[in-house]
Formats: structure tokens, sequence, C-alpha cells
């Protein structure tokens, strides 16, 4: 990769260090703390500012499935959004064949709220999709044990 790929990839999406306003996305790479290796991201976008709400949104490898890395990395985004950012609510739109990410959802402490039927036309067929909610009110209730960032 040339040194213009990497600038235009950090110039892009990439590049934004604050939500300033409504729209804005946070995207952030999720590295393993013994190898430095990225095996993920994770975004956090403010969707609405009269309603402070936010949504975050998680991608990560298989091949680091199964250890916990992703519900850490999504702990701390949430952590990001209620507790630095003071959002009211954070959401997570889930494709509902993804039974990974929508168990993830759940172990954060987010609880399903919609199943939206063949909502999302996505690789040539519709799908459905499920949307999962946390309040600010129920996030202290959900902190991860042992989280440092929650002391």
């Amino acid at each position: 990769m040339s040194a213009s790929t990497v600038l235009a990839r950090i110039e892009g999406s990439w590049s934004l260090r604050a939500l300033e306003q409504e729209g804005d996305a946070l995207i952030l790479g999720a590295e393993r703390a013994d190898s430095g290796e990225v095996i993920g991201d994770l975004m956090l976008r403010w969707l609405s500012a009269e309603h402070s709400a936010g949504e975050i949104g998680y991608v990560f490898s298989p091949a680091h499935g199964g250890r916990g890395f992703a519900a850490e990395a999504a702990h701390a985004v949430l952590h990001l959004a209620f507790d630095d950012l003071g959002l009211h609510r954070v959401m997570a739109r889930v494709d509902a064949r993804n039974t990974a990410s929508a168990r993830l959802a759940t172990r954060v402490g987010m609880r399903q709220e919609a199943h939206l039927v063949e909502n999302e036309w996505f690789k040539g067929e519709w799908t459905d999709e499920l949307d999962f909610g946390l309040l600010a009110s129920e996030w202290p209730s959900r902190r991860l044990p042992g989280c440092p960032a929650c002391a």
C-alpha cells in the first residue's frame, strides 16, 4: 500500500476525532493489546442532537471470535457514548442472519426492540434487521465487571 493510499483512507471517514455535529461518526480500530494486531473496527454515530441519540456498529475478524474482544471494545464505545458524550440513547442495527452480532448487542446490555422484516436490500436479497437499544439510565447496571474505564 502506498503512502497516498494510506492518506486517502485517513483523510476520509477514518479521520474524525470528535463528534461535532449530528451525522458525524467516529470510526475506531480495535487492536489486541498483546500483539497490536487490528482485529476489528467500531463506529459511533451521532444520530440526533434533539434526542441525544447515537448508534453503535462493529465488525470483527471471525478469527478472533469467542474470546471477548468484541464485547470489551463495544463496551468501551458505550462508555464513550454515555459517560463521556452524555448521550441519552444508543441503538445498534443488526442483520438478523448475524446471530453473533445480535448476541454481542445483548451481551453488552442492549435489549432487542424491533425485528424489521425485509427492510434492507443487501447482497442481492431482502434481509431482516434487528434493532437493539440502551438508555443512559440503564447503562450503570450494564457495565462489565472489571472494566477499568467504569471505576
